[in-house]
């Protein structure tokens, strides 16, 4: 029985950019994007695999500066086993294409065409390498489509980068029809389909051969709250495939940062602690994006301690920062908080009149903010 092993990854974005990183943190970024690629070699060669496919998107864009373009072209020649591109939406074969410049380097195999490439006896890929940014096609079906019937005894690996259902509650025309994916592995006419475009790895359909590998670094942020958004990147797919058509999948990790956004709920100076060992319990925070959103009410001595300990901690992480949209946090000074601000006459009127609005109301958050300053500003008086 003839069975091969390839590496299934895409979505590297070479390129990308993130607001919320400064450019220290960008940089560093950048780095790790590019040392993705020299992993990727590593783990081809201790799984054994033949070589590596790159479902789409190699790039972020057709228009990247030479330093960018030199170091990819460095790092792609190093790869230790042959590696085809697949151009995606990012980086459509268009006549500016990237893939016609110096970015790529020699012995690395562009997929230009839907023509089978031999990539070991009795082994083919038949990509659908995007054309345009937007298409209104099904590049895939219409890959498969023109195909001719599969030689007995060989293993032929589709490679395609889009979605398979609508993002809208409108048809996409463009949308990969998996029902006749699902009939040509069926039929033994293709082996697998390895996916771009969806950068958290998994499977589609119910064949098991329909696959989606991921960025293998990070680019969007986990919800801890929901599991939703990008929940599962970080990776690439070692693919194992027999001429009798078996497909076994396995996920690697590849990428090092974390992008995770938290919701919490901050009443007390308990909860205020836990919020705080939970961010410092995070390893390699240098490679870490936090975006949190707070809700409830403390007193003055919590509130203090919390934007403090936010402030020592922001500079470490990669980002930390505040999601401003769905912070709720107020103000609800105790006691002994008002009574440390010994204030009389109209200042005592007009902090009545704040703690009143920041209780409840249109104005609560603005009371809050400026009960917080005039908080800050009572104490610096001192």
């Amino acid at each position: 029985m003839k069975q091969i092993s390839f590496l299934h990854t895409s979505d590297w974005q070479i390129g990308m950019t993130r607001w919320f990183l400064s450019a220290e943190a960008q940089a560093r970024f950048d780095a790790a994007r590019l040392a993705a690629i020299t992993r990727l070699g590593a783990l081809a060669v201790e799984h054994d695999c033949a070589f590596i496919v790159v479902a789409g998107d190699v790039f972020e864009t057709n228009s990247l500066n030479k330093q960018t373009t030199g170091r990819v072209r460095e790092a792609l020649a190093a790869l230790p086993v042959p590696v085809y591109l697949l151009p995606g939406n990012h980086d459509p074969l268009t006549p500016d294409s990237i893939f016609f410049s110096s970015a790529v380097a020699d012995g690395v195999h562009v997929i230009a065409d839907s023509k089978p490439i031999a990539v070991a006896d009795g082994v083919e890929l038949v990509g659908a390498p995007l054309t345009s940014k937007h298409t209104v096609d099904d590049p895939v079906r219409l890959a498969l489509e023109t195909l001719e019937p599969v030689a007995p005894g060989t293993i032929r690996i589709a490679v395609g980068h889009g979605q398979v259902q609508s993002r809208s509650s409108e048809p996409a025309a463009d949308a990969i029809d998996l029902e006749f994916v699902e009939s040509c592995l069926a039929d033994g006419e293709i082996s697998y389909l390895a996916l771009g475009d969806t950068h958290s790895a998994g499977p589609v359909g119910a064949s098991g051969k329909v696959w989606f590998s991921g960025a293998p670094e990070v680019t969007d942020y986990l919800e801890l709250s929901t599991g939703g958004g990008e929940n599962n990147s970080g990776h690439a797919l070692v693919v194992r495939v027999s001429d009798s058509h078996e497909v076994d999948v396995t996920e690697v990790q590849v990428g090092t940062w974390r992008f995770e956004a938290i919701t919490r709920d901050i009443n007390s100076w308990e909860d205020a602690l836990a919020f705080i060992r939970e961010l410092e319990a995070y390893e390699n925070k240098s490679e870490v994006a936090i975006k949190y959103a707070l809700r409830g009410s403390m007193d003055l001595t919590t509130m203090r301690f919390l934007e403090t300990e936010l402030d020592r901690l922001e500079p470490i992480f990669a980002a930390l920062y505040a999601r401003e949209r769905l912070m709720d946090l107020h103000l609800d000074p105790g006691e002994e908080d008002l009574e440390a601000m010994n204030v009389t006459g109209y200042q005592a009127d007009a902090l009545t009149e704040l703690i009143a609005k920041a209780q409840a109301g249109p104005e609560q958050q603005a009371a809050s903010d400026a009960l917080r300053l005039m908080f800050r500003l009572s104490g610096e008086g001192k």
